[in-house]
């Protein structure tokens, strides 16, 4: 199944696991919830093809090298489409990617996409591998779409409702200057179709800030206050 990700597990060309082998699943649980870091439990680690070091997810390894003490010309991302080998956090064995641990046998995580390079214990975010973003995403695949002009996920709630805008997602939040498309934070669109932090509109609003930081029009119907205003 290309690049579609279950609740559970991602299938992809990756060798299966019969489970049977697995003791009937029951190496699902062992150690689950124990390893990982602030941003993923998860029980492996990642070694990073761009500087061969050891993460415990591509989040650490990113604040890790473009934090300000790093060199400027040492500074960047991992492409977390090309790691190839991880390390079992239970026996700290190296291994290619897959789910579950070659030597121990233990699931690195419930979650996995082969796609994506992507584990993560907690199935509770409903994760989905999407094909047209390129990347995993949360909140479960029946509860959005893609827009091929936007070129991003939306909730099934804005299909008919959502101003188009081509790319709409593909650069920084207007206010914290934080990358959208692959951001973990919750992401809100605008009635201009415009993308930003849910949580720096919220600031903008604590601040009586009503208008778009891109084209300065309205984030919110203004009637009634202007109404308010008149009969002042």
């Amino acid at each position: 199944m290309e690049g579609v990700c279950e609740t559970k597990s991602c299938t992809t060309e990756l060798k299966s696991v019969d489970f049977g082998n697995h003791q009937n699943g029951s190496l699902m649980e062992t150690g689950l919830g124990n390893y990982g870091c602030s941003h993923y439990r998860r029980r492996c680690k990642i070694r990073a093809p761009c500087c061969n070091e050891v993460f415990n997810c591509r989040h650490c390894h990113n604040e890790s090298k473009n934090s300000p003490e790093s060199s400027p010309l040492k500074q960047h991302d991992i492409p977390r489409h090309e790691v190839e080998k991880v390390i079992c956090s239970l026996c700290d064995t190296e291994q290619d990617v897959q789910q579950y641990c070659i030597n121990c046998g233990v699931c690195m995580g419930k979650y996995f996409c082969g796609k994506c390079k992507f584990f993560d214990d907690d199935v509770s975010k409903n994760q989905y591998h999407c094909v047209e973003c390129g990347i995993c995403r949360t909140g479960g695949k029946e509860n959005f779409f893609h827009c091929n002009k936007c070129g991003c996920c939306y909730s099934n709630l804005m299909r008919e409702v959502h101003r188009c805008i081509e790319k709409a997602m593909h650069h920084d939040c207007p206010i914290c200057f934080e990358f959208l498309f692959d951001t973990m934070k919750d992401v809100t669109v605008l009635p201009c179709g415009h993308t930003m932090h849910l949580g720096c509109l919220r600031e903008m609003e604590e601040h009586y800030r009503y208008s778009c930081p891109v084209c300065s029009k309205s984030i919110c119907d203004m009637s009634k206050l202007w109404r308010k205003l008149d009969k002042e």
